[in-house]
């Protein structure tokens, strides 16, 4: 297969999984294999087994790094006659996982094949935080070229609080969704994130109505780097006296929710017991994304930022990710630090927000 094999679970199962490093649903121990799909065929078993399920993932397998063997066998009699699906015979890594897909139902709670995600690094990374969003969100509703998301237990969160867009769509849909969506909800700010760079335009003219636009760059690179003595593994807690230091108090509560749906790892460099420099490892399968690295003003010049850097990278290849992406703003000059330690632009987003 050149194309991706499809396993389809929930947020709650997908996060066990996670935690054990491999996919083992009961249909292993029952009848001996992880049932699989192609993108044309797994519209089949999810309206068997989860027609209306609002909460579905369709997780896209990379075939090469499943490692167990593959049979292509019938599936249930109701299934067309010449059809086979593919049976994992094993437990299968969740490092073979690329991408994590939020699979919604039509309004009559049937499924239709979903939309694939564009291979490589780019498709790998364009994906990951608006599948993250979605899956900690409370709700969702469908806009034009996307989806806003609403998070009750963080109401006055821009990121969890937005409309994420990766289609077509234009200034003047997009504001009127936002009004439509965020401001019914009760939410008094407009924002949204636009994924690709076909969105420039209208990006472009938000601006021109006043919204405030901040241009991201997507970059990635293969995972791996040496562990450095200095960074340690720290909970969530170690880090929030740096995340008020730099007016993020709402941070402890963010990761928590994300905790919930995949893997937070925390790392820093402490100085007296305080962590002076620190960063997230978020990892999603075989992809690992790298957040909120800082460090204290205090303490700069002394390398921190790459012990982080090569710590992160090392922790997400013993995970089994070959991949590491982050986004940086592309007018600031972290994303020229980022450049020089090996990392490429793929991808470009912009955040266009209009405060009240």
């Amino acid at each position: 297969m050149s194309g991706p094999l499809l396993h389809l679970t929930t947020p709650t199962q997908w996060r066990a999984a996670l935690a054990a490093g491999v996919l083992a649903p009961p249909s292993l121990t029952d009848i001996g294999y992880v049932h699989l799909s192609t993108p044309a065929q797994v519209a089949l078993p999810a309206d068997r087994l989860f027609r209306g399920r609002t909460d579905l993932l369709a997780l896209m397998l990379n075939p090469a790094r499943i490692g167990v063997e593959i049979r292509y066998e019938p599936g249930v009699p109701t299934d067309p006659e010449s059809m086979r699906f593919p049976h994992a015979y094993g437990p299968v890594p969740t490092h073979a996982v690329t991408a994590v897909v939020p699979y919604r139902p039509r309004p009559d709670g049937g499924f239709d094949a979903p939309t694939v995600p564009a291979p490589g690094p780019a498709g790998r990374l364009a994906g990951f935080e608006p599948s993250l969003l979605r899956r900690t969100a409370t709700s969702e509703i469908p806009v034009t070229g996307g989806v806003a998301v609403l998070t009750a237990p963080v109401p006055e969160s821009y990121e969890h609080n937005q409309l994420l867009i990766d289609g077509a769509t234009g200034a003047d849909e997009l504001a009127a969704d936002a009004d439509r969506t965020l401001g019914e909800a009760g939410i008094p700010h407009r924002r949204a994130l636009l994924v690709g760079a076909d969105l420039a335009p209208t990006a472009a003219r938000l601006a021109e109505r006043g919204w405030e636009v901040e241009q991201l760059v997507g970059m990635a690179a293969p995972a791996g780097g040496e562990p450095d003595r200095r960074v340690e593994h720290v909970d969530r807690e170690a880090l929030r006296s740096m995340w008020d230091a730099e007016w993020q108090r709402d941070a402890p509560e963010h990761c928590r929710l994300e905790e919930a749906v995949l893997d937070v790892r925390y790392l820093a460099v402490r100085a007296a017991g305080t962590a002076v420099a620190s960063c997230l490892l978020k990892i999603d399968g075989g992809t690992a994304l790298l957040d909120m690295i800082a460090t204290d003003p205090r303490h700069r010049g002394r390398g921190y930022g790459d012990a982080l850097l090569s710590t992160a990278g090392a922790v997400a290849a013993d995970a089994g990710c070959d991949l590491v992406v982050l986004e940086a703003a592309a007018a600031d000059w972290p994303r020229h630090w980022y450049t020089r330690r090996g990392f490429a632009e793929v991808e470009q987003a912009w955040t266009v927000e209009l405060t009240p």
